[in-house]
């Protein structure tokens, strides 16, 4: 008897196929980003991420309110200063703009996750993520004012911290300030494998975070390296990181993937700005389904190894998701 593989056989509807699919997404995998500024009653569309948004404290309820009736689980903040100096001082103030958004939503949703993003390039004058002394990011300075951060942030009452400067020992010196200061409980969310991308166009716009001169190449990974990625992973989880972000996705995952079989952490892939602009670009002009790439793409991240995603599509692909998508 000739038997025939008919593979087939388990593509033939749509019920046979959710049965035997292998990785999913579901609304409860999402981080959402969200960009905090002052001022009163600002909701200011940000032109390079259509649906994407800047908010004053008032109106976070906006998009608060919207991810918790969808069950999204976690945030994560990026603060917009009024002002900036050398030492990025807005980032570390105990009034700072994310201290005061961490402090609205523990008190008004409480079981919402709140990550801040621990940086000091949005905070700069010079739009570098640290010290510059002679034309060059200093590392131990800069490693200092982010545990500096880190703490606030804690003591504001973020659930976890996400250091996103890729500066060496950064991890292992925040989580000595975070449990000296009496917060050993916060978990530390490394961007441990963060490239130097040209994916990060659109965040610089709505952060206002673009170097004043000069590139991050000589901080963040050249995006050519697989292996170095795995030893910036190691030397992190080993300074006491819970949780790995590779960054950005859609490229790399092949990064995502050895970091989750070769160190068995919880990993995040943060699909970034350039990637969400992209596809919605696209979809405009009608030259894609938004719907479907846009799913396709997360189920990607999850295949790739990706335990939860940080992404701009998070709102949109949980209605979608909740429709039967």
């Amino acid at each position: 008897m000739n038997l025939v593989s008919r593979p087939r056989r388990l593509r033939l509807n749509e019920t046979i196929r959710t049965m035997v699919r292998e990785n999913e997404v579901n609304a409860q995998d999402f981080i959402y980003p969200i960009f905090v500024t002052y001022g009163e009653g600002v909701v200011e569309p940000i032109s390079s991420m259509p649906g994407v948004s800047r908010y004053s404290i008032d109106n976070l309820h906006l998009v608060l309110d919207e991810l918790t009736e969808l069950r999204i689980p976690a945030v994560i903040l990026f603060g917009i200063p009024e002002t900036k100096d050398e030492v990025g001082s807005g980032a570390y103030a105990e009034d700072g703009i994310v201290q005061q958004a961490v402090r609205y939503i523990k008190a008004n949703y409480p079981k919402l996750v709140v990550i801040t993003d621990v940086c000091l390039c949005e905070y700069t004058s010079h739009g570098h993520c640290g010290i510059i002394e002679n034309g060059y990011v200093q590392n131990d300075p800069t490693v200092e004012l982010l545990a500096k951060t880190a703490v606030s942030h804690a003591r504001a009452g973020a659930d976890m911290v996400a250091p996103s400067d890729m500066m060496d020992g950064r991890v292992g010196a925040i989580r000595e300030a975070l449990d000296e200061a009496g917060f050993p409980l916060v978990s530390i969310i490394s961007y441990a494998a963060k490239f130097a991308s040209g994916f990060y166009g659109p965040f610089r716009e709505a952060a206002g975070s673009t170097p004043g001169f000069g590139d991050r190449k000589s901080y963040q990974m050249d995006p050519a390296n697989g292996n170095e990625a795995m030893r910036e992973n190691w030397e992190d989880i080993n300074e006491g990181a819970d949780m790995l972000i590779v960054k950005p996705a859609l490229a790399f995952g092949d990064i995502m993937w050895r970091t989750k079989t070769e160190t068995q952490m919880p990993v995040i892939a943060y699909n970034v700005s350039g990637e969400y602009s992209m596809i919605k670009a696209a979809a405009m002009n009608d030259w894609l389904d938004e719907k479907r790439v846009v799913i396709e793409a997360l189920r990607g991240m999850k295949r790739a190894g990706a335990d939860m995603i940080i992404t701009y599509h998070a709102i949109d692909a949980a209605k979608w998701l909740a429709e039967g998508e």
